[in-house]
């Protein structure tokens, strides 16, 4: 699903870059992918979200940037899959994702959520999804132009 809102964001005429931690607070926008594991993101998902625990100590310690105060310079957007129809099995991805977004002063425009996806291929049975995430990355762009 990532690899379809990335298509939407260079069809839309933006440029896309993988990118690592200091490149993030250069941009404009940031798209977070992560399958639900145990009602939380991935493993690797965390981890880049614990090597960002420095912007929080320097934004709320050392610039001592006021908690609760949002500061958006970017939107995010967070694509998520989980195998069980839970009400609440995004729940505690969201917290950490917005928590996330926030260090990086971005807001969490927008997540795409999908339910009973377990194995590698399920999300092809879905074309809708995939749709919904190539007009989502396009989406973006506009937002991002304003």
């Amino acid at each position: 699903m990532l690899k379809h809102a990335v298509q939407g964001v260079a069809d839309a005429g933006a440029q896309v870059e993988e990118i690592v931690l200091n490149k993030m607070m250069a941009s404009d926008g940031l798209m977070l992918a992560s399958p639900v594991f145990f009602y939380a993101v991935s493993a690797h998902s965390k981890i880049l979200m614990d090597r960002c625990q420095s912007l929080w100590i320097k934004k709320y310690w050392i610039d001592k940037a006021p908690l609760g105060v949002k500061a958006s310079k970017r939107k995010g957007l967070f694509i998520s899959a989980g195998a069980t129809k839970g009400k609440k099995i995004f729940d505690g991805s969201l917290l950490s994702v917005r928590y996330f977004f926030d260090v990086l002063d971005a807001e969490l425009w927008k997540s795409l959520l999908y339910r009973r996806l377990d194995f590698e291929g399920d999300v092809l049975k879905h074309p809708e999804y995939l749709e919904e995430a190539y007009e989502t990355g396009k989406a973006l762009v506009n937002v991002l132009k304003g």
